[in-house]
């Protein structure tokens, strides 16, 4: 008999939704890789083909984070252990 874990870990492998677990991990990691004052005025919604969706609360901070993009996608790649984000999209 198989421990839970690994038949879990052998299952995600072979249904080949390991790559949208891991980008959904993403999500989780948003408020820790960019901080306390962006993620209050941040929300991140989704993950898909590695474009992150995050909603933001105004223009400015949508100006300020898009100069931010490229820092912010090698901080959650960083995070992630593999490089899986590979844009985001601020709205």
């Amino acid at each position: 008999m198989q421990h839970i874990g690994k038949a879990l870990s052998n299952f995600v492998k072979d249904s080949k939704i390991e790559k949208g677990l891991e980008q959904h991990k993403a999500l989780g990691l948003w408020p820790d890789v960019v901080g306390k004052k962006i993620a209050e005025n941040t929300e991140a919604k989704s993950v898909e083909s590695g474009v992150v969706l995050i909603c933001v609360k105004n223009p400015v901070w949508r100006q300020e984070l898009q100069l931010q993009k490229d820092q912010i996608i090698k901080k959650l790649n960083k995070a992630l252990l593999k490089k899986i984000i590979k844009d985001i999209r601020f709205v």
